[in-house]
């Protein structure tokens, strides 16, 4: 599965941020599909998650009420939609997918996606 993030972009606190996860060889509603971020010098973090099914989303609850996690069978991709960016909120994100059956105990750990597109950097001033 070759993943593909964009939309990144710098922005002001208070603004509004789509990213998107494009992929390419396979569908996309066969994985489950995650958000992580990094910032400089700090490790991967969860942000979103969506269940293989779509009818199930996860937040981390610093962007809970912030961001939505969406998927478009019809594009094959899945969006992360911000608004109320926050300085907090400045790394880069990263789109990445899995197709294990254990999703629901492990949708936050890193560990649990195999595959994974290169960042798009996102960076809000205040």
């Amino acid at each position: 599965v070759q993943l593909q993030a964009s939309g990144g972009g710098l922005v002001q606190a208070g603004d509004s941020l789509k990213l998107s996860c494009a992929t390419s060889g396979r569908t996309v509603s066969n994985y489950h599909w995650g958000w992580f971020r990094q910032a400089p010098g700090k490790g991967r973090e969860f942000v979103a998650a969506i269940r293989r099914s779509g009818d199930i989303t996860y937040y981390a609850d610093n962007v809970k009420g912030r961001f939505t996690i969406s998927r478009l069978n019809a594009k094959n991709a899945v969006y992360l939609q911000m608004s109320g960016l926050k300085p907090e909120d400045t790394a880069v994100y990263y789109c990445a997918a899995t197709s294990t059956a254990s999703y629901s105990s492990r949708y936050n750990n890193a560990e649990t996606y195999g595959y994974w597109g290169k960042g798009t950097q996102v960076t809000v001033s205040s």
